[in-house]
């Protein structure tokens, strides 16, 4: 059961419009690195495409109608979106879900210190890395420090051509005989993931050789009476203080309610002599957060209330108040069947469980150079469409959500009706490893769900590459779903 290249049947125009999808794509993840700044960029997109806000409509007392537009967002890092459709809304809903966080490293709540003439900020790592592919890379800060006083200072810093950035530094090959000597789980350990910030002591002369700005004199006469009273040798910590003080008004102390992820700097490029990739951040999972999105943008109003979920925390279990194992989702929907006249809590039990949802996640692409990982049968091929998991989990299909044969069949002949290319595949040969979506924790409702996404190389790596016709072939099996799907 071969499947073809998607490539091969496109025309000039849906090369237009797949060359189209995947610029604003790349523009996507190129500007939103964190959950943060999806939201941000999300909700600012699908205001402009009429969508209104929840809480908003529950002030006013708004009665929700077939094809009204709500979202609802929680806590600046999750986002779900609802197309209220002709059918009530009892009978079940069609879910889009994907989550928008990515692996990096967090800024830990003490983290700037320095070392022999060197200021580090520490970090801990999220979600599953492989910690040596962090190391002498370009890399910049995003996030935002909260002030006591209620104050939000957003921080970025490393995408600008004029901004510095950070990296972390790597042995010389020269002395790395030892080094080599370790397994690749070894060879960069978690403390050791600490990024470089500064090297200049606060009292030295500038480059241009005058001396730097009276704050920065008075700041560095106070930070060596501190240096005399404490007997320490922190110069170059104290001019990074000076820096972060003079620029963002923020204080040591701050970091304490602090979120600083550290991600790489640069943005998402095009790969390949022919463009037919995306090399970029932070594409697990955002390539199905986008095309998720721009599917329930661009769908009419259907039978089935339509809804996007994009959440957070899905690296790391999907636990905490804005993961998919809160009840952030459920409100949701309570909220607005009330909305729509259509409440009870035996309603929004029935709702859920009469829905249909793709748990919307990349899958491992096939790799030639470590075949020996993959089972070529069921392995996802970049270039040949979207790719749906039926089960994921590892090994002994533990933590996985398996999907209902009956419910794979309806997805496939709605993508055949619409000639979407699409594939099979798991997670690489059966005792070599697997991995987990938020598909487990809907189909706790009874609903039927499966996974399905895009096919990704060097899954979480700083720089993830994805074929621009399985990105589009995703748009279009989500959009395809979103309107014909129902059991």
């Amino acid at each position: 059961m071969e499947r073809k290249n998607a490539w091969e049947k496109y025309d000039e125009k849906e090369l237009k419009s797949l060359n189209r999808l995947c610029d604003d794509y790349r523009e996507f993840i190129s500007e939103a690195k964190t959950e943060r700044e999806c939201v941000d960029r999300i909700v600012n997109t699908i205001e402009k495409d009429g969508y209104k806000e929840l809480e908003t409509l529950i002030g006013e007392g708004t009665k929700l109608k077939a094809g009204d537009k709500v979202y609802s967002v929680w806590m600046n890092k999750s986002v779900c979106m609802f197309r209220i459709g002709k059918k009530p809304m009892v009978e079940g809903l069609n879910i889009l879900g994907a989550h928008i966080d990515s692996p990096r490293m967090d800024v830990k709540q003490n983290p700037l210190y320095e070392k022999d003439g060197f200021a580090y900020l520490d970090t801990h790592y999220y979600g599953g890395v492989k910690k040596y592919q962090w190391v002498t890379i370009p890399l910049a800060l995003h996030g935002v420090i909260v002030k006591k006083d209620g104050t939000t200072v957003e921080i970025n810093i490393g995408e600008d051509e004029s901004d510095p950035v950070f990296f972390v530094s790597d042995l010389l090959i020269h002395l790395a005989a030892e080094q080599l000597e370790k397994k690749g789980a070894k060879v960069i350990e978690g403390e050791a993931l600490d990024i470089i910030v500064g090297n200049k002591p606060l009292t030295i002369i500038g480059g241009d050789g005058k001396s730097g700005s009276s704050k920065a004199k008075t700041a560095a006469k106070s930070a060596k009476k501190d240096e005399k009273k404490s007997d320490t040798k922190e110069a170059v910590k104290a001019g990074v203080l000076d820096i972060l003080k003079q620029s963002y008004g923020i204080e040591e102390e701050d970091f304490l309610s602090a979120e600083i992820e550290v991600v790489p700097a640069g943005k998402a490029r095009d790969a390949g002599f022919d463009r037919s990739m995306i090399l970029g951040y932070g594409q697990d999972d955002r390539v199905c957060a986008f095309t998720s999105m721009q599917a329930m943008l661009d769908c009419p109003v259907c039978d089935r209330t339509t809804v996007c979920i994009l959440v957070d925390k899905e690296e790391i279990g999907s636990v905490g108040a804005t993961g998919m194992q809160s009840h952030f989702f459920e409100n949701a929907v309570a909220e607005v069947m009330n909305l729509a006249g259509q409440y009870s809590e035996l309603n929004v039990r029935r709702c859920l469980s009469r829905s249909c949802m793709l748990s919307s996640d990349v899958s491992a692409g096939f790799d030639p150079s470590y075949e020996g990982s993959f089972e070529r049968k069921n392995v996802a091929y970049m270039g040949r469409g979207m790719v749906f998991n039926k089960f994921t989990g590892a090994r002994g299909k533990s933590g996985s959500n398996d999907a209902n044969a009956e419910y794979m069949a309806k997805i496939r002949e709605v993508l055949d009706k619409e000639d979407i290319a699409f594939q099979t595949a798991e997670l690489g040969k059966v005792d070599v490893g697997g991995g987990g979506t938020i598909a487990y924790i809907l189909a706790l409702y009874g609903m039927n769900v499966i996974d399905s996404g895009v096919a990704v190389l060097n899954m979480h790596a700083p720089w993830e590459a994805t074929n621009k016709a399985d990105i589009y072939e995703t748009y279009k099996g989500y959009k395809a779903f979103a309107k014909n799907v129902s059991m």
